[in-house]
């Protein structure tokens, strides 16, 4: 049996805590892009881009462990859209974050490499940790928050996301969670929530903590009791989410879907009022440069009509381009724009009258802090908050998976096994796992 098999069988028979006397292993299976691959999609528009042709999975060398991190053996993982960006060289090859990062210091230049494994979710265990660490040893089952930070300036000692040298781990940085091994700083690491399997405890990761600051936190929209909160792709892989925040948090969800069986599983969820934006015809855009304001306001008389006369509070913004012109409009008086992702494009376009007459206010927002990322873990964790897991492929599937995302193909999360021959494995707690069953499944087979 090869060291990586003989960790992956001490995991499966419930011995994690022996893998602190198992060789670690020279190399492993990982996820990756190549640099001398990075116009292989010259002259092609974005939605022709096929991740299939340029995430590869290679064996490459385990990375030496540095002071305050971690090797995490990695159960599995999950797609979200930075993977599909890396895929595709866009907005720029991910090769130059690495090679930004190299030159911080001599243990960075390990990131500087002609490959980039990446990947920005995991759920696996603790193999080593470096100098320095002590809340974590060899055998605890994590999962892993993906904001990377360095803390050597003030910037970040009050909110680490304005740390000057934030970045996200498996996209900014290298040696992400689409492998069989990952390197994370312990600072990342999070306990596994016992009652779900390692596919579904790896798939909230990037995107609940995203939509937790993005939508619960003070350092985002702030969200209270009874706010009408107009949700973007309310069943996707943030939206799901902040649907979930919504209702737990007694605001009242407004669910922007693009089909019934969308609309079905927001239904599922326990939101009321949907509006199905392909059915009902809406179209922003009069072409590539002129918006157009009518739908704006057909879009807003619709809302009106589901809440009874009432505006947003707060706007979940994430496609972007296509929907922040109609955003900026249908937020009221003194309402809120919460932003992040602009899957559709970064170049945003409104009319500035809205927002300046009407005192409204947009707030960028971007991953989250340690803090905000253990809230949104823990909510996890008690049953509260579900993963979103719709479907799981394996690693030598990623390709298809991070096609299914980038063509917007998929609800929720889809999940990566790694380490995890097989979904359904990895659940410490069944009597918890049975209470909220239905909850976890919600999204499973849409």
């Amino acid at each position: 049996m090869t060291q990586l098999g003989e960790i992956q069988q001490a995991i499966l028979t419930g011995e994690s805590a022996a893998v602190g006397s198992l060789p670690v292993p020279e190399s492993y299976r990982g996820v990756t892009v190549h640099a001398d691959e990075v116009d292989m999609f010259e002259g092609l528009e974005s939605r022709d881009k096929d991740p299939r042709k340029s995430l590869h999975v290679d064996d490459v060398p385990v990375p030496e462990l540095g002071p305050g991190e971690a090797l995490v053996a990695v159960m599995a993982s999950a797609i979200n859209y930075n993977t599909v960006w890396t895929s595709i060289f866009e907005p720029i090859p991910t090769f130059k974050f690495l090679k930004k990062y190299g030159k911080l210091s001599p243990l960075a230049k390990r990131h500087d490499l002609p490959y980039h494994v990446v990947g920005s979710d995991l759920s696996g265990v603790v193999l080593r940790t470096g100098v320095g660490v002590h809340n974590w040893k060899p055998g605890d089952e994590v999962v892993a928050h993906c904001l990377n930070v360095e803390l050597e300036s003030p910037d970040g000692h009050n909110d680490t996301m304005l740390d000057t040298e934030q970045r996200i781990w498996g996209f900014e940085t290298n040696f992400g969670g689409l492998a069989e091994i990952a390197l994370v700083k312990a600072n990342q690491l999070m306990p596994k929530p016992d009652h779900l399997t390692w596919e579904e405890a790896a798939s909230p990761g990037l995107v609940n903590s995203t939509a937790y600051r993005q939508l619960v936190s003070r350092n985002g929209a702030d969200m209270k009791q009874g706010d009408v909160v107009l949700i973007w792709g309310a069943s996707g892989g943030l939206g799901s989410y902040a649907t979930q925040y919504a209702l737990n948090g007694g605001a009242i969800p407004v669910c922007v879907v693009s089909s019934p069986e969308k609309a079905a599983i927001c239904r599922k969820l326990g939101a009321e009022l949907i509006i199905d934006r392909s059915a009902e015809g809406y179209k922003f855009w009069k072409n590539d440069t002129e918006q157009d304001p009518k739908e704006w306001q057909r879009f807003g008389a619709r809302i009106r009509e589901l809440t009874g006369g009432e505006d947003p509070d707060i706007v979940f913004e994430h496609p972007g381009r296509e929907t922040f012109g109609a955003s900026v409009y249908a937020a009221r008086k003194g309402g809120t724009i919460v932003t992040c992702a602009s899957t559709s494009g970064y170049m945003h376009q409104y009319d500035n009258r809205y927002l300046w007459m009407n005192l409204k206010r947009i707030i960028g927002s971007h991953f989250a802090n340690y803090r905000e990322s253990w809230e949104a873990n823990r909510l996890i964790a008690k049953g509260l908050i579900h993963p979103t897991l719709s479907k799981t492929y394996s690693l030598d599937e990623t390709g298809q998976a991070a096609l299914d995302v980038h063509r917007n193909a998929h609800q929720g999360k889809v999940g990566v096994l790694a380490l995890a021959p097989q979904e359904g494995l990895g659940v410490r707690d069944e009597e918890k796992r049975a209470k909220h069953l239905e909850g976890i499944n919600a999204f499973r087979g849409a």
